[in-house]
Protein backbone atom coordinates (compact mmCIF):
# COMPACT_ATOMS: atom_id res chain seq x y z
CA UNK A 1 0.00 0.00 0.00
CA UNK A 2 1.15 3.01 -0.93
CA UNK A 3 0.91 6.53 0.95
CA UNK A 4 0.12 10.03 -1.16
CA UNK A 5 3.00 12.37 -0.11
CA UNK A 6 2.80 16.55 -0.69
CA UNK A 7 6.17 16.24 -1.62
CA UNK A 8 9.00 13.60 -2.57
CA UNK A 9 12.96 14.45 -2.95
CA UNK A 10 15.44 11.92 -4.28
CA UNK A 11 19.22 12.16 -4.96
CA UNK A 12 20.18 14.03 -2.36
CA UNK A 13 22.88 14.21 0.51
CA UNK A 14 21.14 14.62 3.56
CA UNK A 15 22.57 14.95 7.24
CA UNK A 16 19.17 14.69 9.22
CA UNK A 17 21.10 14.98 12.71
CA UNK A 18 19.10 11.90 13.94
CA UNK A 19 22.10 9.78 15.76
CA UNK A 20 20.43 6.40 14.86
CA UNK A 21 20.18 7.45 10.76
CA UNK A 22 22.81 10.44 10.18
CA UNK A 23 22.89 9.98 7.01
CA UNK A 24 20.12 9.30 4.09
CA UNK A 25 19.36 10.40 0.31
CA UNK A 26 15.88 10.57 0.06
CA UNK A 27 12.64 12.06 1.95
CA UNK A 28 9.01 12.48 1.78
CA UNK A 29 6.70 15.01 3.73
CA UNK A 30 2.97 14.98 4.10
CA UNK A 31 0.79 17.51 5.88
CA UNK A 32 3.69 19.45 7.13
CA UNK A 33 5.67 16.25 8.69
CA UNK A 34 8.87 14.01 7.56
CA UNK A 35 6.59 10.67 6.90
CA UNK A 36 9.78 8.88 5.18
CA UNK A 37 13.62 8.93 5.53
CA UNK A 38 16.60 7.07 4.28
CA UNK A 39 17.74 5.83 1.24
CA UNK A 40 15.78 5.75 -2.52
CA UNK A 41 14.68 2.27 -1.98
CA UNK A 42 12.19 3.08 0.58
CA UNK A 43 10.28 5.61 -1.45
CA UNK A 44 8.47 2.82 -3.73
CA UNK A 45 5.90 2.92 -0.36
CA UNK A 46 5.15 6.85 -1.32
CA UNK A 47 3.15 8.03 -4.23
CA UNK A 48 3.50 12.00 -5.45
CA UNK A 49 5.97 13.87 -7.97
CA UNK A 50 9.17 13.62 -6.83
CA UNK A 51 12.40 16.08 -7.20
CA UNK A 52 15.84 14.96 -8.01
CA UNK A 53 18.15 17.05 -6.24
CA UNK A 54 21.03 16.05 -7.97
CA UNK A 55 23.34 15.26 -5.35
CA UNK A 56 22.37 18.71 -3.48
CA UNK A 57 22.90 19.18 0.70
CA UNK A 58 19.77 19.40 2.64
CA UNK A 59 20.27 19.36 6.82
CA UNK A 60 17.80 20.53 9.03
CA UNK A 61 16.23 23.97 9.92
CA UNK A 62 18.28 26.18 12.02
CA UNK A 63 17.84 26.53 15.72
CA UNK A 64 19.84 29.78 17.21
CA UNK A 65 18.75 29.25 21.10
CA UNK A 66 20.41 33.17 21.74
CA UNK A 67 19.12 35.94 19.97
CA UNK A 68 17.68 39.66 20.98
CA UNK A 69 14.65 39.88 18.45
CA UNK A 70 12.99 42.61 20.82
CA UNK A 71 15.68 44.42 21.66
CA UNK A 72 16.93 44.50 18.10
CA UNK A 73 13.54 46.57 17.73
CA UNK A 74 14.62 49.27 20.05
CA UNK A 75 17.56 49.90 18.60
CA UNK A 76 15.96 49.91 15.19
CA UNK A 77 15.07 52.93 15.99
CA UNK A 78 17.34 54.12 18.64
CA UNK A 79 20.02 56.80 17.21
CA UNK A 80 23.01 54.94 18.80
CA UNK A 81 25.25 58.84 18.44
CA UNK A 82 28.30 60.13 16.65
CA UNK A 83 31.21 58.08 16.76
CA UNK A 84 33.98 59.88 19.06
CA UNK A 85 37.36 58.66 17.60
CA UNK A 86 39.98 60.41 19.72
CA UNK A 87 42.74 59.46 21.91
CA UNK A 88 42.25 61.98 25.03
CA UNK A 89 39.73 63.18 27.12
CA UNK A 90 40.17 66.86 25.99
CA UNK A 91 40.61 66.11 22.28
CA UNK A 92 37.07 63.58 22.63
CA UNK A 93 35.29 66.59 24.67
CA UNK A 94 36.14 69.11 22.09
CA UNK A 95 34.93 67.06 18.81
CA UNK A 96 31.86 66.36 21.23
CA UNK A 97 31.66 70.23 21.56
CA UNK A 98 32.52 70.85 18.35
CA UNK A 99 29.36 68.86 16.85
CA UNK A 100 27.12 70.20 19.05
CA UNK A 101 27.66 74.20 18.23
CA UNK A 102 27.31 72.86 14.86
CA UNK A 103 24.14 71.01 14.89
CA UNK A 104 22.12 73.21 17.57
CA UNK A 105 18.82 73.03 18.77
CA UNK A 106 18.41 69.66 19.56
CA UNK A 107 16.42 67.77 22.33
CA UNK A 108 19.16 65.10 22.99
CA UNK A 109 22.72 64.87 21.29
CA UNK A 110 24.16 61.40 20.87
CA UNK A 111 27.57 60.25 21.06
CA UNK A 112 29.19 56.91 21.01
CA UNK A 113 32.77 56.36 22.18
CA UNK A 114 35.03 53.43 23.62
CA UNK A 115 36.40 53.66 26.98
CA UNK A 116 40.37 54.10 25.96
CA UNK A 117 39.50 57.03 24.04
CA UNK A 118 39.47 58.66 27.55
CA UNK A 119 43.20 57.65 27.80
CA UNK A 120 42.68 56.86 31.55
CA UNK A 121 40.81 59.71 32.71
CA UNK A 122 37.29 59.87 33.89
CA UNK A 123 34.38 61.71 32.53
CA UNK A 124 31.77 63.35 34.21
CA UNK A 125 28.30 65.55 34.46
CA UNK A 126 30.15 68.23 34.83
CA UNK A 127 32.53 68.20 31.60
CA UNK A 128 29.29 67.05 29.60
CA UNK A 129 27.30 70.01 31.20
CA UNK A 130 30.14 72.28 30.40
CA UNK A 131 29.51 71.56 26.59
CA UNK A 132 25.81 71.12 26.60
CA UNK A 133 24.08 72.53 29.32
CA UNK A 134 21.06 73.03 27.58
CA UNK A 135 19.90 69.95 26.29
CA UNK A 136 19.96 66.37 27.38
CA UNK A 137 23.85 64.48 26.42
CA UNK A 138 24.17 60.77 26.28
CA UNK A 139 27.58 59.14 25.14
CA UNK A 140 27.32 55.39 24.78
CA UNK A 141 30.44 53.08 25.66
CA UNK A 142 31.22 51.45 22.46
CA UNK A 143 30.07 47.91 23.63
CA UNK A 144 26.43 49.64 25.28
CA UNK A 145 27.39 47.59 28.65
CA UNK A 146 27.74 51.06 30.02
CA UNK A 147 27.12 55.21 29.16
CA UNK A 148 27.92 58.96 30.39
CA UNK A 149 24.68 61.43 30.84
CA UNK A 150 24.47 64.85 31.69
CA UNK A 151 23.08 66.49 34.44
CA UNK A 152 19.73 66.93 32.84
CA UNK A 153 19.04 63.16 31.37
CA UNK A 154 20.11 62.25 35.44
CA UNK A 155 17.10 64.62 36.60
CA UNK A 156 14.94 63.10 34.15
CA UNK A 157 15.12 59.50 35.50
CA UNK A 158 15.05 61.15 39.50
CA UNK A 159 18.67 59.57 39.72
CA UNK A 160 20.20 61.80 42.89
CA UNK A 161 23.13 60.70 45.07
CA UNK A 162 21.08 58.80 47.07
CA UNK A 163 19.46 56.72 44.36
CA UNK A 164 20.52 52.88 45.30
CA UNK A 165 22.56 50.63 42.68
CA UNK A 166 20.40 47.76 41.47
CA UNK A 167 23.25 45.62 41.98
CA UNK A 168 26.20 47.13 43.39
CA UNK A 169 29.77 46.27 42.13
CA UNK A 170 27.70 45.07 38.75
CA UNK A 171 24.61 47.50 37.50
CA UNK A 172 25.42 50.75 39.33
CA UNK A 173 25.75 54.36 39.13
CA UNK A 174 29.47 55.67 39.40
CA UNK A 175 30.11 57.77 42.73
CA UNK A 176 32.87 60.41 43.35
CA UNK A 177 33.19 61.62 46.86
CA UNK A 178 29.38 60.01 47.44
CA UNK A 179 28.15 62.44 44.48
CA UNK A 180 27.23 60.95 41.02
CA UNK A 181 29.24 61.39 38.02
CA UNK A 182 26.73 60.68 35.71
CA UNK A 183 28.54 57.03 34.79
CA UNK A 184 26.62 54.39 34.94
CA UNK A 185 27.19 50.17 33.88
CA UNK A 186 24.95 47.48 33.06
CA UNK A 187 21.16 47.60 33.70
CA UNK A 188 21.52 50.98 36.09
CA UNK A 189 22.28 52.63 32.77
CA UNK A 190 19.73 50.66 30.21
CA UNK A 191 16.70 52.74 31.12
CA UNK A 192 18.43 56.02 30.16
CA UNK A 193 19.47 54.82 26.88
CA UNK A 194 16.61 53.51 25.85
CA UNK A 195 13.52 55.60 27.85
CA UNK A 196 11.87 56.98 24.17
CA UNK A 197 11.18 53.37 23.50
CA UNK A 198 7.73 53.19 24.75
CA UNK A 199 6.75 55.48 21.87
CA UNK A 200 7.70 53.15 18.93
CA UNK A 201 4.50 52.76 17.14
CA UNK A 202 2.94 49.32 16.44
CA UNK A 203 3.72 49.91 12.61
CA UNK A 204 7.44 50.55 13.37
CA UNK A 205 7.26 47.33 15.41
CA UNK A 206 5.64 45.34 12.45
CA UNK A 207 8.58 46.89 10.01
CA UNK A 208 11.39 45.93 12.16
CA UNK A 209 9.79 42.58 12.66
CA UNK A 210 9.29 42.02 9.91
CA UNK A 211 12.76 42.99 8.63
CA UNK A 212 13.91 40.66 10.88
CA UNK A 213 11.87 37.72 10.24
CA UNK A 214 13.02 38.02 6.09
CA UNK A 215 16.50 37.64 7.07
CA UNK A 216 16.13 34.72 9.01
CA UNK A 217 13.81 32.93 6.48
CA UNK A 218 16.78 34.56 4.09
CA UNK A 219 19.36 32.25 6.36
CA UNK A 220 17.27 29.32 7.04
CA UNK A 221 16.64 29.82 10.76
CA UNK A 222 13.20 28.21 11.74
CA UNK A 223 13.74 28.79 15.36
CA UNK A 224 15.34 30.91 17.92
CA UNK A 225 15.15 31.23 21.89
CA UNK A 226 14.48 35.47 22.18
CA UNK A 227 16.60 36.58 25.20
CA UNK A 228 14.46 39.25 25.78
CA UNK A 229 14.78 43.22 26.56
CA UNK A 230 16.52 43.82 30.18
CA UNK A 231 14.85 45.98 31.88
CA UNK A 232 12.19 46.92 29.32
CA UNK A 233 9.18 43.50 29.78
CA UNK A 234 7.12 45.67 28.61
CA UNK A 235 7.84 46.12 25.28
CA UNK A 236 8.76 42.95 25.24
CA UNK A 237 5.93 41.48 26.02
CA UNK A 238 4.02 43.70 23.29
CA UNK A 239 6.42 42.38 20.62
CA UNK A 240 5.62 39.08 21.73
CA UNK A 241 1.64 40.08 21.19
CA UNK A 242 2.58 40.96 17.69
CA UNK A 243 4.42 38.14 17.10
CA UNK A 244 1.54 35.75 18.54
CA UNK A 245 -0.81 37.82 16.45
CA UNK A 246 1.19 36.75 12.93
CA UNK A 247 1.32 33.30 14.23
CA UNK A 248 -2.64 33.06 14.64
CA UNK A 249 -3.08 34.69 11.67
CA UNK A 250 -0.65 31.61 10.18
CA UNK A 251 2.46 34.30 9.10
CA UNK A 252 5.30 33.35 11.82
CA UNK A 253 7.41 31.04 9.79
CA UNK A 254 9.98 30.84 12.63
CA UNK A 255 9.54 29.17 15.81
CA UNK A 256 9.80 31.93 18.52
CA UNK A 257 10.84 30.94 22.32
CA UNK A 258 10.92 33.70 24.60
CA UNK A 259 10.87 34.75 28.33
CA UNK A 260 10.90 37.28 30.95
CA UNK A 261 14.10 39.00 31.52
CA UNK A 262 15.56 39.75 35.33
CA UNK A 263 18.04 41.68 36.39
CA UNK A 264 17.96 42.60 40.15
CA UNK A 265 17.02 40.84 43.53
CA UNK A 266 14.90 43.15 43.94
CA UNK A 267 12.78 42.30 41.37
CA UNK A 268 13.15 38.46 42.12
CA UNK A 269 9.36 38.32 42.86
CA UNK A 270 7.86 40.21 40.02
CA UNK A 271 10.11 38.51 37.63
CA UNK A 272 8.94 35.06 38.85
CA UNK A 273 4.97 36.03 38.68
CA UNK A 274 5.75 37.38 35.33
CA UNK A 275 7.10 34.37 33.57
CA UNK A 276 4.28 32.32 35.06
CA UNK A 277 1.93 34.98 33.38
CA UNK A 278 3.61 35.05 30.35
CA UNK A 279 3.61 30.82 29.98
CA UNK A 280 -0.23 31.49 30.29
CA UNK A 281 -0.63 33.71 27.52
CA UNK A 282 1.95 32.94 25.22
CA UNK A 283 1.21 29.56 23.90
CA UNK A 284 0.29 29.53 20.38
CA UNK A 285 2.11 26.71 17.77
CA UNK A 286 5.04 28.96 17.63
CA UNK A 287 5.13 31.56 20.09
CA UNK A 288 5.90 30.55 23.79
CA UNK A 289 6.88 31.79 26.60
CA UNK A 290 8.52 29.11 29.33
CA UNK A 291 11.68 30.82 30.54
CA UNK A 292 12.82 32.97 33.10
CA UNK A 293 16.65 34.87 31.73
CA UNK A 294 18.32 36.20 34.35
CA UNK A 295 21.50 38.70 33.71
CA UNK A 296 24.07 37.36 36.26
CA UNK A 297 27.29 39.57 35.01
CA UNK A 298 28.25 41.55 32.48
CA UNK A 299 31.27 41.93 30.00
CA UNK A 300 35.05 41.61 30.02
CA UNK A 301 35.91 44.24 28.55
CA UNK A 302 34.38 46.98 31.10
CA UNK A 303 35.09 44.56 34.12
CA UNK A 304 31.38 44.06 35.13
CA UNK A 305 31.65 40.21 34.12
CA UNK A 306 32.15 38.25 37.34
CA UNK A 307 35.41 35.86 38.07
CA UNK A 308 36.82 33.54 40.79
CA UNK A 309 40.12 35.50 40.65
CA UNK A 310 40.52 39.33 40.21
CA UNK A 311 41.40 41.14 36.93
CA UNK A 312 44.87 41.63 36.64
CA UNK A 313 44.82 45.31 35.89
CA UNK A 314 42.51 46.69 38.78
CA UNK A 315 42.46 43.72 41.10
CA UNK A 316 38.64 43.76 41.14
CA UNK A 317 36.10 40.93 40.68
CA UNK A 318 33.40 41.76 39.65
CA UNK A 319 30.27 40.71 41.22
CA UNK A 320 26.70 38.67 40.32
CA UNK A 321 23.31 39.69 40.62
CA UNK A 322 22.67 36.93 42.61
CA UNK A 323 23.71 34.28 44.89
CA UNK A 324 23.76 30.19 45.04
CA UNK A 325 21.21 30.18 47.92
CA UNK A 326 18.90 32.79 45.64
CA UNK A 327 19.37 30.22 42.43
CA UNK A 328 18.29 28.00 45.11
CA UNK A 329 15.26 29.76 45.90
CA UNK A 330 14.38 30.65 41.87
CA UNK A 331 15.10 26.98 40.45
CA UNK A 332 12.74 25.52 43.33
CA UNK A 333 9.77 27.97 41.97
CA UNK A 334 10.46 27.31 38.27
CA UNK A 335 10.19 23.79 38.74
CA UNK A 336 7.04 23.58 40.31
CA UNK A 337 5.92 25.56 37.75
CA UNK A 338 7.28 23.59 35.05
CA UNK A 339 9.38 26.45 33.77
CA UNK A 340 13.09 26.55 32.58
CA UNK A 341 16.02 29.35 33.12
CA UNK A 342 18.30 31.03 30.32
CA UNK A 343 21.58 32.49 32.07
CA UNK A 344 24.07 35.25 31.17
CA UNK A 345 27.35 34.45 32.41
CA UNK A 346 30.36 35.80 30.87
CA UNK A 347 32.87 35.37 34.07
CA UNK A 348 33.97 32.16 35.15
CA UNK A 349 32.11 33.11 38.87
CA UNK A 350 28.68 34.41 36.92
CA UNK A 351 28.33 30.53 35.72
CA UNK A 352 29.81 28.89 38.70
CA UNK A 353 27.03 30.47 41.26
CA UNK A 354 24.53 28.83 38.67
CA UNK A 355 26.25 25.54 38.91
CA UNK A 356 25.92 25.76 42.39
CA UNK A 357 22.17 26.56 42.67
CA UNK A 358 21.39 23.94 40.55
CA UNK A 359 23.72 21.56 42.60
CA UNK A 360 21.69 22.38 45.86
CA UNK A 361 18.71 22.36 43.78
CA UNK A 362 19.44 18.80 42.76
CA UNK A 363 20.10 17.83 46.05
CA UNK A 364 17.49 19.17 47.88
CA UNK A 365 14.78 17.99 45.15
CA UNK A 366 15.93 14.69 44.18
CA UNK A 367 14.26 13.31 41.35
CA UNK A 368 11.74 15.60 41.76
CA UNK A 369 14.20 18.05 39.73
CA UNK A 370 12.93 19.08 36.19
CA UNK A 371 14.51 22.38 35.28
CA UNK A 372 16.00 23.07 32.31
CA UNK A 373 18.78 25.45 32.70
CA UNK A 374 21.51 27.08 30.27
CA UNK A 375 24.64 29.55 30.72
CA UNK A 376 24.98 31.22 28.30
CA UNK A 377 28.67 33.40 26.75
CA UNK A 378 31.04 31.38 28.67
CA UNK A 379 34.04 33.44 28.07
CA UNK A 380 36.51 32.26 30.79
CA UNK A 381 35.09 28.97 32.83
CA UNK A 382 37.77 28.25 35.83
CA UNK A 383 39.20 24.49 35.32
CA UNK A 384 37.07 22.85 38.11
CA UNK A 385 33.63 24.15 36.47
CA UNK A 386 34.48 22.40 33.21
CA UNK A 387 32.94 19.01 33.92
CA UNK A 388 30.20 20.23 35.98
CA UNK A 389 27.80 21.49 33.15
CA UNK A 390 27.67 17.69 31.88
CA UNK A 391 27.54 16.01 35.44
CA UNK A 392 24.49 18.92 36.68
CA UNK A 393 22.80 18.42 33.22
CA UNK A 394 23.46 22.46 32.72
CA UNK A 395 23.58 23.26 29.00
CA UNK A 396 26.37 25.48 27.58
CA UNK A 397 25.19 27.96 25.11
CA UNK A 398 28.21 29.60 22.96
CA UNK A 399 28.31 32.66 20.59
CA UNK A 400 30.58 31.43 17.93
CA UNK A 401 31.59 34.45 16.26
CA UNK A 402 33.07 35.83 18.94
CA UNK A 403 35.57 33.58 19.22
CA UNK A 404 38.09 34.93 17.30
CA UNK A 405 38.79 37.01 19.98
CA UNK A 406 36.06 39.81 19.58
CA UNK A 407 37.89 42.65 19.06
CA UNK A 408 39.78 42.67 15.69
CA UNK A 409 43.21 43.08 14.83
CA UNK A 410 45.58 40.97 17.88
CA UNK A 411 43.47 40.25 20.71
CA UNK A 412 46.17 37.57 22.01
CA UNK A 413 47.80 41.01 22.76
CA UNK A 414 44.75 42.92 24.26
CA UNK A 415 42.81 40.19 26.65
CA UNK A 416 45.87 39.74 29.05
CA UNK A 417 45.62 43.29 30.02
CA UNK A 418 42.59 42.17 31.80
CA UNK A 419 42.52 38.45 32.98
CA UNK A 420 46.78 37.55 32.49
CA UNK A 421 48.03 35.45 29.56
CA UNK A 422 46.73 32.20 31.40
CA UNK A 423 42.93 33.08 31.27
CA UNK A 424 43.37 34.98 27.86
CA UNK A 425 44.67 31.60 26.26
CA UNK A 426 41.91 29.49 27.26
CA UNK A 427 38.69 31.39 26.58
CA UNK A 428 35.98 29.81 25.11
CA UNK A 429 36.32 26.08 25.97
CA UNK A 430 33.85 24.86 23.96
CA UNK A 431 35.49 21.92 22.58
CA UNK A 432 36.05 20.61 26.15
CA UNK A 433 32.93 21.29 27.23
CA UNK A 434 31.08 19.58 24.14
CA UNK A 435 33.83 16.49 25.12
CA UNK A 436 33.24 16.27 28.20
CA UNK A 437 29.16 15.50 27.47
CA UNK A 438 27.72 18.87 27.83
CA UNK A 439 24.81 19.58 26.07
CA UNK A 440 26.31 22.55 23.64
CA UNK A 441 23.87 25.03 21.52
CA UNK A 442 25.12 27.54 19.07
CA UNK A 443 23.97 31.09 18.62
CA UNK A 444 24.46 34.82 17.39
CA UNK A 445 23.73 37.06 20.84
CA UNK A 446 23.30 39.98 18.33
CA UNK A 447 21.02 42.98 19.32
CA UNK A 448 21.48 45.02 16.26
CA UNK A 449 19.14 44.28 13.27
CA UNK A 450 21.72 46.51 10.85
CA UNK A 451 22.43 44.63 7.97
CA UNK A 452 21.81 41.49 9.98
CA UNK A 453 25.54 40.15 8.98
CA UNK A 454 26.13 39.38 12.36
CA UNK A 455 22.86 37.03 12.71
CA UNK A 456 24.94 34.54 10.42
CA UNK A 457 24.50 30.83 11.16
CA UNK A 458 27.07 30.34 9.04
CA UNK A 459 29.56 32.89 10.19
CA UNK A 460 29.55 31.44 13.43
CA UNK A 461 30.04 28.09 12.08
CA UNK A 462 33.07 29.76 10.22
CA UNK A 463 34.46 31.29 12.92
CA UNK A 464 33.57 28.12 15.09
CA UNK A 465 35.63 26.05 13.14
CA UNK A 466 38.76 28.56 12.05
CA UNK A 467 38.50 30.96 15.59
CA UNK A 468 40.05 33.74 13.50
CA UNK A 469 38.46 36.43 10.85
CA UNK A 470 40.43 36.56 7.81
CA UNK A 471 40.05 37.89 4.17
CA UNK A 472 37.83 35.36 3.32
CA UNK A 473 35.13 35.80 6.17
CA UNK A 474 32.22 37.59 5.06
CA UNK A 475 32.80 40.39 8.12
CA UNK A 476 33.88 43.83 7.99
CA UNK A 477 37.58 44.69 7.51
CA UNK A 478 38.31 46.40 10.84
CA UNK A 479 36.69 43.33 12.74
CA UNK A 480 40.14 40.86 10.92
CA UNK A 481 42.47 39.33 13.51
CA UNK A 482 45.66 38.69 12.51
CA UNK A 483 46.15 34.55 13.51
CA UNK A 484 43.58 32.12 14.59
CA UNK A 485 42.60 32.78 18.31
CA UNK A 486 43.86 29.95 21.19
CA UNK A 487 43.27 27.20 21.97
CA UNK A 488 43.47 25.57 18.44
CA UNK A 489 41.96 22.72 20.35
CA UNK A 490 38.98 24.63 21.01
CA UNK A 491 38.19 24.30 17.10
CA UNK A 492 34.84 22.70 16.33
CA UNK A 493 34.11 20.52 13.49
CA UNK A 494 31.27 20.80 10.65
CA UNK A 495 29.04 18.06 11.91
CA UNK A 496 29.44 19.30 15.30
CA UNK A 497 28.33 22.71 13.87
CA UNK A 498 25.64 21.49 12.80
CA UNK A 499 24.39 20.02 15.59
CA UNK A 500 24.54 22.63 17.99
CA UNK A 501 22.22 24.44 16.04
CA UNK A 502 20.05 22.05 14.94
CA UNK A 503 19.56 18.81 17.52
CA UNK A 504 21.28 20.80 20.40
CA UNK A 505 19.26 23.97 19.68
CA UNK A 506 15.83 22.36 19.59
CA UNK A 507 16.44 20.22 23.12
CA UNK A 508 17.41 23.30 25.03
CA UNK A 509 14.15 24.72 23.97
CA UNK A 510 12.47 21.27 24.75
CA UNK A 511 11.18 20.67 21.49
CA UNK A 512 12.93 18.19 19.99
CA UNK A 513 9.99 15.76 19.59
CA UNK A 514 9.11 18.02 16.98
CA UNK A 515 12.12 19.79 15.74
CA UNK A 516 15.99 19.69 15.36
CA UNK A 517 16.19 16.65 13.45
CA UNK A 518 15.29 15.26 9.82
CA UNK A 519 13.00 12.19 11.52
CA UNK A 520 9.66 10.56 10.62
CA UNK A 521 7.25 12.30 12.60
CA UNK A 522 8.68 15.96 12.66
CA UNK A 523 8.21 18.81 11.60
CA UNK A 524 9.00 19.12 8.09
CA UNK A 525 11.74 22.26 8.68
CA UNK A 526 14.67 21.79 6.24
CA UNK A 527 17.74 23.55 4.13
CA UNK A 528 18.81 22.99 0.27
CA UNK A 529 22.03 23.87 -0.05
CA UNK A 530 23.71 23.90 -3.46
CA UNK A 531 27.05 23.38 -1.66
CA UNK A 532 27.71 20.27 0.22
CA UNK A 533 28.09 22.07 3.10
CA UNK A 534 30.31 18.65 4.99
CA UNK A 535 32.66 19.24 2.71
CA UNK A 536 33.18 22.80 2.30
CA UNK A 537 36.04 25.13 3.42
CA UNK A 538 35.78 26.24 6.72
CA UNK A 539 37.66 29.64 5.66
CA UNK A 540 34.62 31.72 3.98
CA UNK A 541 32.17 29.22 4.80
CA UNK A 542 30.60 32.43 6.41
CA UNK A 543 29.20 33.10 2.32
CA UNK A 544 27.05 29.61 2.74
CA UNK A 545 22.75 30.17 2.33
CA UNK A 546 20.57 27.88 1.51
CA UNK A 547 19.07 27.84 -1.81
CA UNK A 548 15.31 26.66 -0.67
CA UNK A 549 14.32 27.09 2.91
CA UNK A 550 11.35 24.52 4.45
CA UNK A 551 9.04 25.71 7.15
CA UNK A 552 6.72 22.49 8.38
CA UNK A 553 7.05 21.88 4.48
CA UNK A 554 6.27 23.92 2.57
CA UNK A 555 9.13 26.85 1.16
CA UNK A 556 9.56 30.11 2.58
CA UNK A 557 11.91 31.79 0.89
Amino acid sequence: MTMKADKIIKNAKIFTADKSRPQATALAVKDGKFVYVGDEAGLSACEGEVTDLGGKFIMPGIIDSHVHVTTGVGFEYLDLGVPVMCSTKKECLAFMADWIQRNPGLKRYRFMMERTCLAGEELSKEDLDAICPDAEMLVLEGEVHSNWVNSRILAAHGITDATPDPVPGLAYFVRKDGHVTGNSFETASWPMLFDGINDLTDEQISQAVLRWLDSSIQYGVTGVFDAGFPEHNGMNERIYKYLQQLDRQGKLPVYVDGCYVLTQPGKMREALDGVKRLHKEFNTEHMKVHTLKIFMDGTLKIETAAMVTPYVDTGVKGATAFNAGQMLEILKELNEAGLDLHVHTVGEAASRVVLDGVEMARKELGDKYRVKVTCAHLWVQDDADLERFAKLGVIANFTPWWHSGNVGGNPIEYWPTFIGEKRAHSMFRCKTMWDSGALVTWSSDEVFYGDFKNWSPYLAMEIGMTRWINEKTRFDEYSRTVAPFPLESERMNIEEMILGYTINGARQLGIEKAKGSIEVGKDADFLVFEKDLLTAEHEGFSYNKPSEVFFKGKTIN
